[in-house]
């Protein structure tokens, strides 16, 4: 592993290094790449050359984007890259710049955007194809297709509307793809990532991200020194878990941890981080409880984007003024900020280093920090992927009940009751919720479950209680199965425990008269409803 050349994430040498052009599936590349073993890692368009040469890479792969490549502002990169015998895959946005580059032509395409499933016909295989069926379905978006091949490119696959959905250039090593192979509909697309990262490529599958937990404890070693201390917000959920349990490995009681109780938790939730940090682990724990005032300042707030840039900035000011009290009590030396930051966290918020991505949604725990907080973040777990976390708690014997509960997110209950946020509405969500989790997990039907959990809707609907009628609030449950939220599945319950679940919500949580199931998958939805 040598210095950063991207930012603060380490960078390991060889591997895939991803040019993000925009695409919200870029973290997705990365992730099916490190799921053959093999290390990956993006950047963008203007830090490529620095990349390559931190990095050094064994291939490289040009994501999709929002863009048209004929357009004045449209996202480039140097032609020299692809004249270094590096080789080189193109997808979507990323095909179409190599064939424009390259001296080819792309035009709109006929009959405007293709978007969605799309049957595939494949001709000539070559390695990137081998294995592929003749008829296969693709994952396509797009809005322009190669109209004309540069010199010494053969098509490979075609669909309908898509006279080029595959192409190649091997005597360069330079191939294209107009579909999407990251994504799960594309069916047999993880077959032509691995065909171009193994055996076009030549990669290494040797990545495991169990084996850098002795690497990242001497990062932090090293980052720290001998007499720093860490203030660590900790919110009891997987990320901030591991990552407090590694700087502790670390760095012992040096490490200090902040629980902010910010009354949109789930039921129990703060007893439970109390009772296995404090007196379990024995790490250092203060809790904060500024329940009332993040209730305060989200009154009258229905907008989602809105009520998570008041939760981030009312929990910056929290943790700030309990940050200061340890500060104060530790000296200067605690001048470290200890985040459970993960690589989807970087490249949804940050858009991708500052690429062209557009931001999907806020992260209380990425960027905003101000800068006369004055402390150094230290964040070890901030190029790894969710599971990825999961496999370093693992290795580092932390039970089962902590590695593997499911994704919380960072504001709470305030993206599961959509509109205004009141404690009247959180303790029917919060009871459901509760139902919810023990009705699945005392079965034993969470395994293999993403995430599991209710929302609760502003909207009201008539029923029927006791002969009388009444006028309350829909609720929604939701369960998804996923590898890594970038993408995911709805998941059916037995009959019998949704009837289970939809009675005791009914009859057990004053406010909610109605139990709906959503049934969406991500894409095109996402797995929180805000």
């Amino acid at each position: 592993m040598s210095a950063s050349g991207d930012g603060s994430v380490p960078v390991h040498e060889g591997g895939v290094l991803i040019v993000d052009f925009g695409t919200q599936y870029c973290q997705l590349i990365a992730r099916r790449i490190r799921e053959m073993g093999v290390y990956s890692r993006i950047t963008v368009p203007d830090r490529v050359g620095t990349m390559l040469e931190a990095m050094r890479p064994d291939a490289l792969i040009l994501s999709g984007g929002p863009r048209s490549v004929y357009e004045d502002d449209a996202p480039k990169l140097d032609p020299e890259i692809l004249q270094r015998g590096l080789p080189v895959l193109g997808i979507c946005y990323g095909l179409q710049w190599i064939t424009q580059a390259l001296g080819g032509r792309v035009d709109p395409a006929h009959g405007g955007a293709e978007y969605g499933r799309t049957e595939m016909k494949v001709g000539e295989r070559g390695v990137l194809l081998d294995g592929i069926d003749a008829s296969t379905v693709v994952w396509m978006s797009h809005g322009d297709h190669v109209a004309q091949l540069p010199s010494g490119f053969q098509v490979l696959a075609s669909s309908e509307p898509c006279p080029v959905a595959a192409t190649a250039d091997p005597a360069r090593k330079i191939y294209g793809l107009q579909f999407h192979p990251e994504v799960t509909h594309s069916v047999q697309g993880e077959r032509v990532l691995r065909n171009f990262v193994l055996r076009i490529a030549g990669c290494r599958d040797d990545w495991h991200p169990g084996d850098v937990v002795a690497e990242k404890v001497r990062r932090i070693r090293e980052q720290v020194g001998d007499e720093g201390e860490v203030v660590l917000g900790l919110s009891g959920g997987v990320d901030s878990s591991v990552a407090a349990v590694l700087i502790h490995k670390a760095i012992g009681e040096r490490l200090h941890c902040v629980f902010v109780d910010n009354g949109l938790l789930r039921k129990g939730e703060r007893e439970g981080v109390e009772a296995l940090f404090r007196d379990e682990y024995h790490i250092d724990l203060k809790v904060a409880d500024a329940r009332q005032l993040f209730l305060s300042e989200l009154a009258g707030v229905a907008d989602p984007e809105r009520k998570r840039k008041i939760i981030g900035r009312v929990f910056v000011d929290v943790f700030r003024e309990a940050a200061a009290e340890l500060r104060s009590s530790h000296g200067k030396q605690a001048r470290f900020l200890g985040q459970g930051t993960l690589y989807p966290d970087v490249i949804e918020s940050v858009a991708a280093h500052g690429g062209a991505t557009a931001t999907i949604k806020s992260h209380h725990n990425v960027g905003g920090l101000p800068e006369d907080l004055d402390m150094e973040l230290v964040e070890p777990l901030r190029d790894l992927f969710k599971d990825e976390v999961r496999q370093i708690g693992r290795e580092m014997g932390l039970p089962s009940s902590l590695v593997d509960r499911q994704p919380f997110p960072g504001p709470g209950l305030a993206v599961r009751c959509l509109g205004e946020i009141t404690e009247e509405r959180l303790e029917p969500l919060r009871q459901a919720d509760a139902i919810v989790r023990e009705e699945i997990e005392s079965r034993g039907l969470h395994d293999g479950l993403w995430q599991y959990f209710a929302v609760s809707l502003p909207v009201q609907s008539v029923g029927v209680m006791g002969d009388q009628r009444t006028y309350e609030n829909a609720c929604v449950l939701r369960v998804v199965s996923s590898t890594d939220a970038m993408t995911a599945d709805w998941e059916m319950l037995p009959v019998d425990v949704l009837r289970r679940i939809s009675n005791r919500i009914i009859n057990e949580v004053r406010g909610l008269n109605r139990v709906c199931l959503d049934i969406s998958s991500k894409p095109p939805s996402t797995i929180e409803w805000e």
